[in-house]
């Protein structure tokens, strides 16, 4: 299998002119960017659903599980950023490691993560922004923010049929304009976004721990039910693979890598300080709302926040809620249409994907038309396609994604010891295994229709690949590039 030699990694991370990346991004600003995408409206409603199906208060376990299965792959993240600060993130380090057709596998997992999750996201925060209209009398036509696929009953009991979700579409060309213009300019709006949401999370925090009751903490591990991930040790995992989606984003850090100055240095600032904030700050949102409310009464609510806000005197703090659920979700879609253009960019460039995708603007230094045609291609699909359940599937195609970074680096360590790293994992080979382990452990913890809808999904990627990535690779069209056969 042809793997591409971290020789030629380097040199493409050396490379300079108006066909390259800008560098702009700095440590804080990969920091701004992780906690912008780790803290979105998952937070929000994936925190009650797993406190009420699977966890009870316990969910703040939950959380600590997910983080530290995070927590060994971030460190093993931050040792390939150091490595080959090359755009990529894990389809760059499986290419290195592992070889093409794995690369391609990683690569086709980050196309589900970032463009389908995009869409969906972007279906969300039309939902929650209609919800916070509603609040000031300013209401949008149902027709207008619905699919054809999907009907909605008026409030005077007709029912009327979905044309196409116009405010879906619009935030994603929206963000699409902004990052065109470039990564300097998508991280100011970024860290923006990021300051006010964060700061919504820490008044709830701050607000609400003053009105926990300590009986809905009662019992804290709510005894298994009898079905695997109901309650008891089994749902805290089962709930840690549910929950495990609100922390997808720092891998997205390592996308960022061809953009950031010194990368050696503030990849792995971005990659582990984004996930460290994040954890405490999910823990303690976890608590304080099983706190507020006893975890049953989260059972069937898509907005469990403001059933626990409820608890309180703070009746306003509903409308900021939403208002940083919309937030949340802008950031989001921003940092997903960022890493897939990224991730497009390198395979365009090894030859994986059609030319189009690996072309830089000689002003903008962004790659322009990968970025307009996948922002109209998600546009399209978020305006005419109904909302479905992803969070599941885009979370076992990153679990993937996590072992394989993992064995990479237990790879790498066996086949260049001496190779320079600006950041080592610590404890190797102990922090890859366990990494590889809690990613499994949650994988196999997810229901099995999710397990179906990935191999669907690879089966398609395998087909592209096949049909026209390996056709044209580079590293086997060009024998001259330093590659080897194993």
């Amino acid at each position: 299998m042809l793997k591409k030699s971290l020789e030629l990694l380097r040199l493409e991370a050396a490379e300079t002119g108006s066909h390259t990346l800008k560098r702009s991004l700095n440590g804080f600003n990969l920091i701004t960017i992780g906690i912008g995408v780790i803290i979105g409206a998952g937070l929000f409603s994936l925190t009650g659903i797993a406190a009420a199906n699977n966890t009870g208060p316990a969910v703040t376990l939950s959380f600590v599980v997910a983080a530290v299965g995070c927590a060994f792959s971030a460190l093993c993240y931050a040792e390939f950023a150091s490595m080959v600060p090359v755009s990529g993130s894990a389809y760059t380090y499986a290419y290195a490691t592992m070889g093409e057709l794995f690369a391609w596998i990683i690569g086709w997992d980050l196309v589900l993560e970032y463009s389908v999750g995009a869409a969906t996201v972007a279906i969300s925060w039309s939902q929650y922004l209609v919800k916070f209209l509603a609040k000031y009398n300013l209401h949008i036509p149902a027709q207008l923010v619905m699919s054809p696929f999907e009907t909605a009953t008026l409030a005077d009991g007709t029912s009327v049929h979905g044309f196409v979700n116009v405010p879906a579409m619009l935030i994603v060309l929206a963000i699409t304009a902004i990052i065109i213009r470039g990564t300097s300019g998508s991280a100011w709006f970024n860290a923006l976004v990021v300051t006010l949401k964060v700061s919504v999370v820490l008044v709830f925090i701050a607000l609400g721990w003053q009105y926990i009751d300590p009986a809905n903490y009662q019992p804290y591990i709510p005894e298994n039910t009898g079905t695997f991930g109901e309650f008891g040790l089994s749902g805290i995992l089962r709930g840690a693979g549910v929950i495990f989606f609100v922390f997808i984003g720092f891998d997205i850090v390592a996308t960022m890598a061809q953009e950031t100055k010194n990368p050696q240095r503030n990849m792995p600032i971005g990659i582990i300080g984004s996930l460290l904030i994040c954890t405490v700050l999910f823990v303690l949102f976890g608590h304080v709302m099983t706190g507020l409310a006893n975890y049953t009464e989260f059972k069937n609510s898509a907005a469990p926040v403001a059933i626990a806000i409820e608890k309180t005197p703070y009746a306003w703090l509903s409308a900021a809620v939403i208002l940083a659920i919309i937030i949340g979700y802008t950031s989001v879609i921003l940092v997903d249409l960022l890493g897939q253009s990224r991730v497009f960019f390198s395979m365009a460039k090894d030859g994986l994907l059609p030319p189009v995708f690996g072309k830089i603007h000689p002003t903008f230094r962004t790659p322009l038309q990968s970025n307009l045609l996948l922002g109209l291609f998600i546009a399209l699909f978020a305006g005419f396609v109904p909302i479905s359940v992803v969070g599941e599937m885009t979370s076992i195609g990153t679990l993937l994604a996590f072992v394989m970074v993992c064995l990479g680096i237990l790879i790498m360590r066996k086949k260049e010891p001496n190779a320079p790293r600006g950041f080592r994992t610590p404890w190797v080979p102990v922090v890859p295994i366990l990494g590889i382990l809690t990613c499994l452990v949650m994988m196999v913890s997810l229901p099995w229709e999710t397990w179906l809808r990935l191999g669907v999904w690879l089966a398609i990627g395998l087909a592209i690949y096949y049909g026209y990535g390996k056709k044209h690779s580079k590293l086997r069209q060009q024998s001259e590039l330093p590659a080897q056969e194993v």
